[in-house]
């Protein structure tokens, strides 16, 4: 009456290595959601559609940043997102160039010397290849019209 079945060590070894494949998907899932790509392109897309010229920024929950001329990419712990602009293209900013002092608010006049090299600064920006970077917790967008030439600028 107390003996075992002839089939529970079959049970045992079920039921062990059904506990090793839920521990090894448990430990697999991330440990946060992914960040927030669409967010981001919103308020690109909202000052890059505006008719007028205007700034934002946008705050960023992940570290890292691939800014192209028509789609942002987000990654951190939780994953990887990206997200197509709607309009565009945008022009992406690396720091410490003139577009930068542009972005941060100084007037374009007081930066390049004429519209035209306005235009080839940012068509020259938008060439290089996105590559991943660090961001520093917000997307600073701007959009500047000077006598027919507009830009929008973005960096991270």
């Amino acid at each position: 009456m107390f003996d075992a079945p002839v089939d529970t060590w079959y049970l045992a070894v079920g039921v062990a290595l059904a506990g090793v494949a839920f521990a090894g998907v448990a430990a697999d899932l991330p440990t946060r959601a992914p960040p927030d790509a669409a967010g981001a392109a919103a308020t690109i897309d909202a000052v890059a559609a505006s008719e007028r010229p205007g700034t934002a920024e946008h705050p960023v929950d992940a570290p890292e940043i691939k800014l192209g001329p028509h789609r942002v990419a987000l990654r951190n712990g939780g994953g990887t997102a990206s997200e197509t602009f709607a309009y565009g293209p945008v022009t992406p900013v690396t720091d410490g160039g003139p577009l930068a002092t542009v972005l941060r608010g100084r007037d374009p006049v007081r930066v390049f010397p004429s519209p035209d090299a306005l235009r080839r600064a940012a068509a020259a920006a938008r060439e290089r290849d996105p590559e991943w970077r660090r961001a520093d917790g917000r997307i600073v967008v701007r959009t500047i019209t000077w006598e027919g030439t507009r830009v929008t600028l973005v960096d991270a």
